[in-house]
Protein backbone atom coordinates (compact mmCIF):
# COMPACT_ATOMS: atom_id res chain seq x y z
CA UNK A 1 0.00 0.00 0.00
CA UNK A 2 1.27 3.55 -0.77
CA UNK A 3 2.21 5.63 2.28
CA UNK A 4 0.23 8.30 1.69
CA UNK A 5 -2.94 5.77 1.68
CA UNK A 6 -2.41 5.24 5.23
CA UNK A 7 -3.67 8.92 5.79
CA UNK A 8 -6.28 8.62 3.31
CA UNK A 9 -9.48 10.14 4.64
CA UNK A 10 -12.01 8.36 3.18
CA UNK A 11 -15.08 10.15 2.10
CA UNK A 12 -18.76 9.21 2.04
CA UNK A 13 -21.46 11.37 0.29
CA UNK A 14 -24.77 11.44 2.15
CA UNK A 15 -28.58 11.68 0.98
CA UNK A 16 -28.48 11.18 -2.73
CA UNK A 17 -31.13 10.54 -4.52
CA UNK A 18 -30.44 11.40 -8.22
CA UNK A 19 -28.76 8.98 -10.62
CA UNK A 20 -26.46 11.89 -11.84
CA UNK A 21 -25.81 12.53 -7.89
CA UNK A 22 -24.43 9.00 -7.65
CA UNK A 23 -22.47 9.34 -11.35
CA UNK A 24 -20.79 12.74 -9.75
CA UNK A 25 -20.15 10.83 -6.14
CA UNK A 26 -18.22 8.00 -8.31
CA UNK A 27 -16.23 10.38 -10.68
CA UNK A 28 -14.91 12.18 -8.05
CA UNK A 29 -13.75 9.23 -6.08
CA UNK A 30 -16.07 9.15 -2.88
CA UNK A 31 -15.49 5.88 -1.01
CA UNK A 32 -18.92 5.33 -0.07
CA UNK A 33 -22.33 6.83 -0.95
CA UNK A 34 -25.21 7.23 1.74
CA UNK A 35 -29.48 6.54 0.79
CA UNK A 36 -31.67 7.78 3.31
CA UNK A 37 -34.68 5.23 4.09
CA UNK A 38 -36.02 7.57 6.65
CA UNK A 39 -40.09 9.14 4.94
CA UNK A 40 -40.16 11.58 7.22
CA UNK A 41 -36.70 13.19 5.88
CA UNK A 42 -36.22 15.46 3.04
CA UNK A 43 -33.38 13.63 1.54
CA UNK A 44 -35.60 9.77 2.20
CA UNK A 45 -35.69 8.06 -1.17
CA UNK A 46 -38.24 4.95 -2.30
CA UNK A 47 -37.34 1.59 -2.62
CA UNK A 48 -37.29 1.42 -6.23
CA UNK A 49 -35.95 4.79 -6.34
CA UNK A 50 -33.02 3.45 -4.64
CA UNK A 51 -33.00 0.11 -6.44
CA UNK A 52 -32.32 2.56 -9.55
CA UNK A 53 -29.72 4.57 -7.86
CA UNK A 54 -27.88 1.49 -5.86
CA UNK A 55 -27.33 0.32 -9.03
CA UNK A 56 -25.15 3.23 -10.17
CA UNK A 57 -22.46 1.90 -7.59
CA UNK A 58 -19.73 0.29 -8.98
CA UNK A 59 -17.80 -2.43 -7.00
CA UNK A 60 -15.20 -1.13 -3.56
CA UNK A 61 -17.78 1.73 -3.55
CA UNK A 62 -19.81 1.31 -0.68
CA UNK A 63 -23.96 1.56 -0.75
CA UNK A 64 -24.65 3.17 2.82
CA UNK A 65 -28.70 2.58 3.69
CA UNK A 66 -29.63 5.28 6.57
CA UNK A 67 -32.13 4.05 9.24
CA UNK A 68 -34.06 5.78 11.75
CA UNK A 69 -35.59 3.68 14.38
CA UNK A 70 -36.64 1.05 11.50
CA UNK A 71 -38.88 -2.36 12.01
CA UNK A 72 -37.67 -5.33 10.77
CA UNK A 73 -40.20 -5.51 8.21
CA UNK A 74 -38.72 -1.94 6.59
CA UNK A 75 -35.34 -3.68 7.04
CA UNK A 76 -36.15 -6.69 5.53
CA UNK A 77 -37.84 -4.60 2.41
CA UNK A 78 -35.30 -2.39 1.40
CA UNK A 79 -32.27 -4.85 1.75
CA UNK A 80 -33.76 -7.71 -0.04
CA UNK A 81 -34.52 -5.13 -2.86
CA UNK A 82 -31.65 -2.27 -2.81
CA UNK A 83 -27.93 -3.37 -2.84
CA UNK A 84 -26.56 -1.92 0.02
CA UNK A 85 -23.23 -2.68 1.43
CA UNK A 86 -23.82 -1.54 5.34
CA UNK A 87 -26.47 -0.12 7.23
CA UNK A 88 -26.19 3.30 9.36
CA UNK A 89 -28.56 3.44 12.26
CA UNK A 90 -29.25 7.16 13.14
CA UNK A 91 -31.75 6.69 15.70
CA UNK A 92 -32.06 5.62 19.26
CA UNK A 93 -31.92 2.12 18.78
CA UNK A 94 -30.12 0.06 21.34
CA UNK A 95 -27.02 -2.14 20.98
CA UNK A 96 -29.43 -5.30 20.99
CA UNK A 97 -31.46 -3.86 18.58
CA UNK A 98 -28.65 -2.84 16.00
CA UNK A 99 -27.08 -6.58 16.10
CA UNK A 100 -30.59 -7.71 15.46
CA UNK A 101 -31.42 -5.33 12.47
CA UNK A 102 -28.73 -6.04 10.81
CA UNK A 103 -28.78 -9.82 11.21
CA UNK A 104 -32.52 -9.38 9.37
CA UNK A 105 -30.39 -7.86 6.31
CA UNK A 106 -27.00 -9.96 7.37
CA UNK A 107 -24.92 -6.78 6.94
CA UNK A 108 -22.86 -5.14 8.74
CA UNK A 109 -23.38 -1.80 10.22
CA UNK A 110 -22.25 1.66 11.86
CA UNK A 111 -24.13 3.31 14.57
CA UNK A 112 -24.20 7.46 14.85
CA UNK A 113 -23.79 8.89 18.31
CA UNK A 114 -25.42 12.47 18.90
CA UNK A 115 -22.91 14.50 20.43
CA UNK A 116 -24.86 17.11 22.76
CA UNK A 117 -23.36 20.66 24.00
CA UNK A 118 -23.22 18.83 27.64
CA UNK A 119 -21.43 16.04 26.37
CA UNK A 120 -17.55 15.06 27.44
CA UNK A 121 -15.04 12.86 25.74
CA UNK A 122 -15.98 9.99 28.28
CA UNK A 123 -19.27 9.96 27.26
CA UNK A 124 -18.14 9.77 23.68
CA UNK A 125 -15.55 6.86 24.47
CA UNK A 126 -18.28 4.66 26.90
CA UNK A 127 -20.86 5.15 23.52
CA UNK A 128 -18.12 3.86 21.44
CA UNK A 129 -17.76 0.96 23.49
CA UNK A 130 -21.58 0.22 23.89
CA UNK A 131 -21.78 -0.29 20.14
CA UNK A 132 -18.56 -2.27 19.94
CA UNK A 133 -20.20 -4.48 17.82
CA UNK A 134 -20.72 -1.91 15.02
CA UNK A 135 -18.07 -1.97 12.38
CA UNK A 136 -17.90 2.11 12.96
CA UNK A 137 -19.13 4.75 15.08
CA UNK A 138 -20.38 7.70 13.53
CA UNK A 139 -19.61 11.17 15.14
CA UNK A 140 -23.04 13.84 14.42
CA UNK A 141 -24.18 16.66 16.08
CA UNK A 142 -27.01 16.76 18.46
CA UNK A 143 -29.96 18.53 16.49
CA UNK A 144 -33.95 18.31 17.03
CA UNK A 145 -34.93 15.45 14.91
CA UNK A 146 -32.72 12.65 13.02
CA UNK A 147 -29.25 13.87 11.35
CA UNK A 148 -29.02 16.19 8.35
CA UNK A 149 -29.19 19.37 10.42
CA UNK A 150 -25.73 20.97 9.28
CA UNK A 151 -24.88 21.50 13.36
CA UNK A 152 -21.19 21.09 13.87
CA UNK A 153 -20.24 19.93 17.71
CA UNK A 154 -17.00 20.90 19.05
CA UNK A 155 -14.27 18.73 17.47
CA UNK A 156 -11.86 18.95 20.59
CA UNK A 157 -14.29 16.70 22.24
CA UNK A 158 -13.34 13.62 20.41
CA UNK A 159 -10.37 11.49 22.14
CA UNK A 160 -7.27 10.89 20.46
CA UNK A 161 -7.54 6.99 20.42
CA UNK A 162 -11.40 7.64 19.20
CA UNK A 163 -11.23 9.88 16.25
CA UNK A 164 -8.66 7.38 14.06
CA UNK A 165 -11.43 5.10 14.26
CA UNK A 166 -14.10 7.53 13.71
CA UNK A 167 -16.40 9.02 10.89
CA UNK A 168 -16.74 12.60 11.40
CA UNK A 169 -19.84 14.47 10.14
CA UNK A 170 -22.37 16.95 11.31
CA UNK A 171 -22.00 20.32 9.74
CA UNK A 172 -19.09 19.79 7.25
CA UNK A 173 -18.26 21.49 4.49
CA UNK A 174 -15.69 22.54 1.43
CA UNK A 175 -14.88 25.88 4.39
CA UNK A 176 -14.22 23.86 7.38
CA UNK A 177 -13.77 19.92 6.36
CA UNK A 178 -9.75 20.92 6.26
CA UNK A 179 -9.85 21.66 9.49
CA UNK A 180 -12.20 18.95 10.79
CA UNK A 181 -9.23 16.69 9.36
CA UNK A 182 -6.15 18.08 10.86
CA UNK A 183 -7.96 18.06 14.07
CA UNK A 184 -9.47 14.71 14.73
CA UNK A 185 -7.81 13.42 11.94
CA UNK A 186 -10.65 10.78 11.46
CA UNK A 187 -10.60 7.75 9.41
CA UNK A 188 -13.62 9.03 7.23
CA UNK A 189 -15.82 11.98 7.20
CA UNK A 190 -19.68 12.31 6.22
CA UNK A 191 -21.56 15.10 4.43
CA UNK A 192 -25.01 15.88 3.37
CA UNK A 193 -26.35 18.97 3.58
CA UNK A 194 -22.71 20.57 3.53
CA UNK A 195 -23.24 19.54 -0.27
CA UNK A 196 -26.53 20.59 -0.92
CA UNK A 197 -27.81 23.89 -3.02
CA UNK A 198 -28.43 26.59 -0.42
CA UNK A 199 -31.53 26.47 1.43
CA UNK A 200 -32.49 23.44 -0.03
CA UNK A 201 -32.76 20.15 1.52
CA UNK A 202 -31.98 17.03 -0.59
CA UNK A 203 -31.10 18.97 -3.79
CA UNK A 204 -26.88 18.34 -4.63
CA UNK A 205 -25.11 20.71 -5.95
CA UNK A 206 -22.68 19.06 -7.61
CA UNK A 207 -19.86 22.25 -7.45
CA UNK A 208 -20.19 21.66 -3.73
CA UNK A 209 -19.42 17.74 -3.71
CA UNK A 210 -16.39 18.67 -6.05
CA UNK A 211 -15.56 21.16 -3.46
CA UNK A 212 -15.96 18.66 -0.49
CA UNK A 213 -14.01 16.66 -2.18
CA UNK A 214 -11.09 18.73 -3.35
CA UNK A 215 -10.93 20.00 0.60
CA UNK A 216 -10.37 16.71 1.92
CA UNK A 217 -7.30 15.78 -0.71
CA UNK A 218 -5.86 18.77 0.47
CA UNK A 219 -6.05 18.37 4.06
CA UNK A 220 -4.79 14.92 3.24
CA UNK A 221 -1.93 16.32 1.23
CA UNK A 222 -0.92 18.36 4.43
Amino acid sequence: MDNNDLHRTRIKLCGLSKPEDVDVAVDLGADAVGFVFYPPSPRSVGVGQAIDLADRVPPLVSAVGLFVNATPEWIREVTSNVRLSLLQFHGDETPAQCAALAEVAGLPWWRAVRVGPDANPRDLVESSLNYSAASGVLLDAHVDGYGGGGKVFDWSLIPTDLGHRAVLSGGLNAQNVHDAIRLVRPYAVDVSSGIEIAGVKGVKDHARMAAFVRAVRVADAG
